[in-house]
């Protein structure tokens, strides 16, 4: 048994309110129920729901921890009862149900996965929220396909920069969009066809130009507002859009002759409210397709910053002055 201390360093969200509210905490080391593990945090990402849970508009489940922190990479030190893996002493990255942002995070042993081999601690942290919602929704909900052509906005998010080296990995003709010329040209870099600024360009027409008037046969957005009528308008025959959030606004105006002609599908999905059960499912579809691609090198994340995990409250600002390519990450170690 390893010898663990009583108490663990963590960020806490003081109250809601702007990153200066996340703040250096000492709080007792959790201890693993049934069907849990213990990790000793090495790396925890930082997430869009993580700012959105600091300024009190996402608020935890009630049965999780109010910490923020939603994916760690460390070791697994102590197990609950009805564990088979990982046991004490694995390393591992997971997806957890909140408390990311400690030095001691709990984790339901099927939502942990391997750390693919040549990754650090800080690329594993990156992989669970992120490579798990392109999983979910781009493959598991819209099932696309080899050959199928796939846009995605916000493509030089964390998200964006995943569903581009996944997608194309898997055969797929990628297009995405971004803010700035040096965003899209990490999209290119990253394996995208195409990459439209969307600020000095209309995302459609340009797109409808680039694949010979296609469209295209899946959307992963996180826009929402005003792009959705024009997503709709992009998709080809069987089109589909997998909603994942809505910077600009959740009610929109659509045309249903567009769905019905068409026979598109507009569907959508968060991972959190999901159960543990449905989040391993994806787990083990993601460990037996992606993770051989990560491993071969024909996948990594990418890391734009690491950095200690006191400075939480600066990593959230860099997250919303909306500059970064790829992911944020918080060391804990």
């Amino acid at each position: 048994m390893i010898d663990l201390p009583p108490d663990m360093l963590a960020v806490a969200i003081a109250r809601p309110g702007p990153p200066e509210v996340l703040a250096p905490v000492t709080r007792r080391r959790p201890s693993p129920g049934a069907g849990e593990v213990l990790i000793r945090v090495h790396a925890a990402g930082v997430n869009r729901p993580d700012v959105l849970q600091r300024m009190g508009h996402y608020p935890p489940p009630p049965d999780a921890s109010d910490l923020p922190g939603l994916e760690v990479a460390g070791e697994v030190v102590a197990c609950g009862p009805g564990v088979e893996w990982p046991l004490a002493g694995e390393k591992v990255c997971a997806l957890v149900n909140g408390g990311g942002y400690a030095t001691y995070a709990l984790a339901p042993a099927p939502q942990c996965l391997p750390i693919p081999s040549g990754l650090s601690m800080v690329e594993a942290a990156a992989l669970p929220e992120t490579f798990l919602t392109v999983w979910a929704n781009v493959f598991a909900r819209c099932g696309l396909k080899p050959g199928e052509i796939f846009l995605v906005h916000g493509g030089a998010s964390g998200i964006g920069t995943t569903a581009i080296q996944v997608c194309a990995a898997l055969g797929a003709r990628v297009f995405a969009t971004a803010g700035s010329a040096e965003k899209c040209d990490a999209c290119v870099r990253l394996g995208a066809e195409h990459a439209v600024n969307y600020r000095q360009a209309d995302f459609v027409e340009e797109i409808r130009q680039k694949t010979g008037g296609a469209g295209v046969d899946v959307i992963l957005d996180m826009v929402g507002g005003d792009y959705t009528a024009r997503n709709l308008r992009l998709l080809r025959q069987k089109g589909r859009i997998a909603q994942i959030y809505f910077l600009r606004g959740s009610e929109v105006t659509i045309d249903l002759a567009d769905i019905m002609t068409k026979q598109l599908v507009l569907t959508g999905g968060t991972l959190r409210p999901r159960t543990t059960a449905e989040k391993g499912a994806l787990a083990l579809a993601l460990r037996g397709r992606v993770w051989p691609l990560i491993e071969s090198g024909a996948v990594r994340p990418v890391i734009h910053a690491a950095l200690p995990l006191a400075e939480a409250a600066a990593a959230h600002r860099l997250m919303e002055a909306d500059a970064h390519i790829g992911k944020i990450v918080l060391r804990a170690v």
